[in-house]
């Protein structure tokens, strides 16, 4: 019981905010990560694992029954859930890939921002482990345990001020992927003339056209982008 007084003392323990000019420098490294075409394939990677995430999240939260979720080397992922196939709970868990990496970089940002970066940064590994458990193939697998790597370093080696600045990159990161992921969505969409997407599915789910749910993803992954930039900020 002690261990865990202590565990949960570290966990919640403030830490001081980050200064403007080194809030702008992780948001610099962030953004090279997003924009260089060589790391951007990795780091994309990290971006897929919020994407079925949020799918898998939402799926339950509506009352669905997650059967598993696949993530490919090409980026791409799948997550599988069984209940009603139309409704809110189905519109829902569809529109929660590509809003859920911007909205969880939102969290995030709310959690800097109150100086709870170590207890970020320990929630980041909650989820991932649980993401864990619905893990259905082997790629999947080793694409969670290498994301999760040094998220856990961060938390075990590093000082707190190192903590904040690592949790710094991570926010910036998912704030400023979220809205690229949806500009590669909609450049698929048209080069490809893929039916295939979540906004398709969302299309053959409402009476809304598959284009205005990109152009919703956009707005959601953009406002929580500003949002969480103004919150880490000001």
């Amino acid at each position: 019981m002690e261990a865990l007084d202590r565990f949960w003392a570290r966990v919640t323990a403030p830490v001081p905010g980050l200064s403007p000019e080194l809030l702008l420098t992780t948001a610099a490294v962030a953004a090279l990560l997003v924009a260089s075409p060589t790391l951007w394939r990795y780091s994309r990677h990290a971006v897929t694992i919020a994407h079925e995430g949020a799918h898998g999240l939402v799926a339950l939260l509506v009352g669905r029954r997650l059967s598993g979720i696949r993530l490919h080397s090409d980026t791409s992922g799948l997550t599988v859930s069984s209940g009603k196939p139309t409704g809110l709970g189905m519109v829902l868990t569809c529109a929660a890939g590509y809003t859920g990496p911007a909205l969880i970089g939102l969290g995030a940002a709310a959690l800097l921002a109150a100086g709870h970066a170590i207890g970020l940064l320990w929630a980041l590994l909650g989820l991932l482990a649980l993401l864990l458990v619905q893990i259905r193939n082997w790629y999947g697998l080793w694409s969670v345990l290498l994301t999760a790597g040094p998220v856990f370093a961060a938390t075990w080696w590093l000082s707190p001020g190192g903590q904040a600045a690592f949790a710094a990159v991570a926010t910036w990161f998912l704030l400023l992927a979220a809205p690229r992921t949806v500009l590669e969505l909609q450049a698929a969409r048209r080069r490809r003339g893929a039916r295939d997407s979540d906004a398709d599915q969302l299309a053959r789910l409402t009476p809304l056209p598959a284009l205005l749910w990109v152009g919703v993803f956009l707005v959601v992954d953009v406002g929580a982008l500003v949002l969480g930039a103004r919150w880490l900020l000001l």
